[in-house]
């Protein structure tokens, strides 16, 4: 499962949502839109909002902060954590 997280640096939302999935564990790639005008769009089009933090778990958009609380309050963000089980690292050895 791969976890993701679009935010800027110091948007107090975007530190609130590294918080909620720190505090779970959870580890998640966070991609900065800091400065990047062009990312920041192609997320706003893949989201259908302009706003910072978008999160997706896999291939499911979250949504912002507000909707990752509130799945978090539920315990249905844990379903979907344990939904979308982490796929197993590759690895080779050489004998």
């Amino acid at each position: 499962m791969s976890v993701v997280l679009y935010g800027t640096k110091f948007c107090p939302f975007c530190v609130a949502a590294r918080l909620v999935l720190s505090t779970k564990g959870v580890h998640f790639q966070d991609i900065s839109v800091d400065n990047n005008r062009e990312l920041r769009a192609e997320i706003a089009h893949r989201s259908g909002r302009s706003t910072v933090p978008q999160i997706w778990i896999g291939e499911q958009h979250i949504g912002g902060y507000t909707d990752l609380q509130k799945l978090a309050l539920t315990g249905d963000l844990d379903q979907l954590l344990n939904a979308n089980p982490t796929e197993p690292e590759c690895s080779s050895s050489i004998r």
